[in-house]
């Protein structure tokens, strides 16, 4: 997102906070095409069958970030980080339905390379990392940022960095870290939880 994008948003955010109901309208049409295409990137995810499109995901975690009519975000990366929960939570929710249905299916493994993509990976995988990201939160923060925006949102290192107002080299490092602790996890081994994943960081 632009330089000029991001004030714009903060100051949509300000205008929302202080009660003019026209700045959320508004902001939701400055930032659509890029929330569009963070829900195109997690529909991709959605086992086949769902009648969610990235449309709606988009105005089902809008309408879920503003339902109590508070607007706690100050800034572009505060609400981008915001919006890519919401609709990782949708997404996420989804993946569990389908997972009782289907209870007791065939799981593979995430492969968490460098080209980490949620694309092609089963229900079973998406609530997996999704408890292991809750996990990785409480004990790293920052990481489990990164690699949510990543994994769910699908943005590179450099859109990272930008959404996260970091260097791509800090983000990279604990980008790096993350994905090691989260294989770990998912993997079953016990090692991930006794080191803190932004050890060395």
């Amino acid at each position: 997102m632009p330089e000029s994008s991001a004030n714009h948003v903060t100051n949509l955010l300000s205008e929302a906070r202080g009660g003019r109901q026209e700045a959320a309208g508004e902001l939701l049409e400055l930032v659509y095409a890029e929330l569009r295409a963070v829900a195109g990137y997690q529909m991709a995810a959605v086992p086949p069958g769902d009648t969610l499109q990235p449309t709606a995901l988009v105005h089902e975690a809008y309408l879920k970030l503003f339902k109590n009519g508070e607007v706690p975000w100050v800034d572009r990366r505060h609400f981008f980080h915001a919006a890519a929960r919401a609709m990782r939570d949708i997404v996420i929710d989804q993946a569990r339905r389908h997972v009782s249905v289907k209870r007791g299916g065939r799981r593979q493994r995430i492969p968490l390379d460098e080209a980490v993509v949620v694309a092609k990976h089963d229900a079973h995988d998406l609530v997996a990392m999704d408890e292991a990201l809750d996990i990785l939160q409480k004990i790293n923060p920052t990481g489990a940022q990164v690699a949510m925006l990543r994994f769910f949102a699908g943005l590179t290192v450099e859109e990272t960095a930008q959404a996260m107002e970091m260097s791509p080299a800090t983000v990279d490092r604990h980008w790096r870290h993350a994905r090691a602790w989260l294989r770990q996890r998912i993997r079953g081994d016990g090692a991930s939880e006794a080191k803190d994943p932004s050890d060395g960081v």
